[in-house]
């Protein structure tokens, strides 16, 4: 029978200007997996790394077990009992599994003192079959794919004997296919009675893994309710004050003119096979696929960044086919990546220089960098776009998701381009984001802005475009209008075999 393991009460944190954490209650079951879901400065982070010893509550009382407890840091709150894995994962990729599982643990010889490598293995196999993994901890986790290293990360956590883990977002760089599998994972901690308090911002998740829910928004405690007992509007209502039906707005306007066109594209990898659409001036063109389609692959060849085996790409009917980054941006297309943290942004360089990043001719013609013009330009668009920062001074990093796609979104208008390939442009951030990111599609669009919107989300993909390209094994292999659009329609395209 489930027991309480972890009793957070009227649990408030501030910061200089804000109030965090107001107030807030939480708790958690031996045994049950309980959702933490709000938007982007909700608290989830905040209320976790109180949990977690990162932070120290200014007011309310922690309890484990029915005993209070104040942790002074994170490896006191883990030595009683209490891990995380978070969506950035923190091993050392020279070293292998074992010794990254164990680092500065590693079992020793009584004499002489150095490290038994044969018993770090074995105890690191070990951890890592109690998940149903089966990984070769002898090579280094750079070798090892993301969903690889993630049971990694878990295993880690489970060499600490935890009653509690915390997973901050921790599906949202693995497919679907991994994605199943990381669920099996969380059945077994289950089984094992162990708590898990999960953070996460995909809504189709929470039915298949999670027992509760619990709600926070502007870092105050809304609501807690089984996960059976609420519909996605009514939680959408419940996190962001909102309707469901605010959320895919698009504004009615004229296509005129083609902007991109491609024909019978291919790489050299086989990804890309034959691939030809148009987008028009104005139009938000929607491309649907399953992971692996070779939609991403597709946006490279565009944006030149890898050169086409064959076919064709035009940019205002001009032949760009093969032209690199820098000709295509200076010419008006630009690339939100799929990993904009990896691809999009420097993100430990401040938002004023990211917002400038490939514009530094356009607003320095001479050459003479100005950090006090560039922060005023960056600041410009910090304002026009809404970017949640008290400063441009600020790194990347600091921003959350939704804030660092503006960031790149601002990038693209500071070069002044009209054609933007949107990779994903929702995916890791929250329902209230999203409407901002939607918001702004839509703007950009209304303005004459030609838009391409690779997502993995049929709500997404039918929501936003005007018209729907869907792509299978490399191929394009249907297009339909936004009066035709159906989720049935759009999924039988989808999975329409093709030969490029």
């Amino acid at each position: 029978m489930a027991q309480q393991i972890l009793k957070v009460t009227q649990i408030s944190k501030f910061f200089p200007g804000v109030k965090a954490l107001e107030d807030v209650d939480f708790d958690l079951n031996t045994g049950e997996v309980h959702i933490l879901v709000g938007e982007n400065g909700a608290g989830k982070s905040t209320l976790s790394k109180c949990i977690l010893g990162v932070y120290h509550p200014d007011a309310g009382e922690i309890y484990l077990d029915g005993e209070k407890v104040e942790f002074s840091s994170p490896k006191e709150a883990l030595t009683q009992g209490i891990a995380a894995v978070y969506q950035e994962l923190t091993m050392i990729p020279y070293l292998n599994a074992a010794q990254n599982i164990f680092f500065n643990r590693e079992p020793k010889y009584k004499w002489p003192p150095f490290i038994n490598h044969k018993k770090m293995q074995a105890e690191a196999k070990a951890l890592l079959a109690t998940l149903n993994c089966n990984i070769d901890t002898t090579v280094p986790v750079k070798y090892l794919g993301v969903a690889s290293q993630q049971m990694v990360e878990i295993a880690k956590a489970l060499s600490f004997n935890p009653k509690i883990i915390v997973f901050d977002e921790p599906t949202a760089t693995l497919s679907d296919r991994e994605v199943d599998s990381f669920f099996e994972h969380i059945k077994v901690l289950k089984e094992r009675n162990i708590g898990i308090i999960y953070v996460s911002h995909r809504m189709k998740e929470f039915r298949r893994i999670g027992d509760r829910i619990t709600v926070l928004r502007d870092g105050k405690y809304i609501k807690t309710i089984a996960v059976g007992d609420l519909d996605d509007e009514q939680l959408v209502n419940l996190m962001v004050g909102r309707d469901i039906s605010q959320v895919y707005v698009r504004t009615p306007n004229n296509h005129s003119g083609e902007a991109l066109r491609t024909e019978g594209l291919q790489d050299k990898k086989g990804k890309v096979k034959n691939c030809s659409f148009t987008l028009g001036n104005g139009e938000i063109v929607g491309m649907a696929g399953l992971v692996g389609a070779g939609r991403t692959e597709m946006a490279r060849l565009i944006f030149g960044i890898d050169k086409p085996a064959g076919g064709r790409v035009y940019l205002y009917g001009k032949d760009v086919t093969g032209k690199n980054p820098e000709y295509l941006v200076a010419n008006g297309l630009g690339l939100l990546p799929e990993d904009r943290k990896q691809l999009g942004l420097a993100v430990r360089a401040p938002i004023f220089w990211n917002v400038v990043a490939v514009s530094l001719k356009k607003c320095f013609p001479r050459f003479l960098l100005s950090k006090s013009k560039n922060v005023q330009i960056a600041s410009d668009y910090v304002r026009q776009l809404k970017i949640a920062t008290p400063d441009v001074k600020r790194s990347a990093r600091a921003l959350s998701g939704g804030n660092q796609q503006k960031v790149v979104v601002a990038k693209w208008l500071c070069a002044n381009t009209k054609v933007i390939i949107f990779d994903e442009p929702t995916r890791g951030i929250d329902v209230g984001a999203k409407m901002e990111i939607y918001a702004l599609m839509d703007q950009l669009a209304a303005q004459g802005n030609a838009i391409l919107m690779i997502s993995s989300e049929m709500q997404e993909i039918i929501g936003m475009s005007d018209r729907i390209y869907t792509m299978n094994n490399g191929v394009i292999t249907g297009e339909t209008s936004r009066e035709n659009f159906s989720a049935d329609t759009i999924g039988k395209m989808m999975l329409t075999e093709a030969e490029g």
